[in-house]
């Protein structure tokens, strides 16, 4: 029974007619994201006037490469919603690196600029809004430095 589905299938196939140009995939974009973005304007009032990232930074931005160097546990909650980009402040890291952060008891992750911090940790309006957490929740993440 399967192989006369399969030749049926197939036999099927081989009967269409291939197009005579040749067919062109897509461009695939970067693999990883450009975690800036424009300064949001200065009469923004709303959330998406404050998130100035693209529909692809933030698709980009929310399948962040796997592995890295465990920093260890962050809570962070929102810091300054008019500095743009995908970025984390924390007390984790000494200096600027790339890196992501994925929630502890979570599916999601987000490729980050991890930025050094004092006190609480930060992280920005845009990786929030990519982890599809409350703007106002406490969030219990993972911290990763890229290698």
């Amino acid at each position: 029974m399967r192989f006369g589905l399969f030749f049926a299938f197939f036999g099927g196939l081989m009967g269409c007619a291939l197009p005579s140009d040749p067919v062109i995939a897509p461009p695939v974009p970067d693999a990883a994201p450009v975690l800036a973005a424009p300064a949001p304007p200065e009469d923004a009032r709303r959330v998406d006037e404050f998130d100035t990232t693209t529909e692809a930074q933030r698709i980009a931005a929310a399948t962040p490469a796997v592995g890295g160097q465990l920093l260890g546990n962050a809570v962070l909650t929102l810091g300054d919603p008019t500095r743009p980009g995908f970025w984390v402040e924390t007390t984790l890291v000494e200096a600027e690196r790339a890196g992501r952060v994925e929630l502890i008891g979570g599916n999601k992750g987000v490729e980050v600029t991890l930025f050094p911090g004092d006190g609480s940790g930060r992280i920005s309006l845009a990786a929030l809004r990519v982890l599809e957490v409350a703007l106002t929740a406490l969030i219990e993440v993972e911290v990763y430095a890229d290698q």
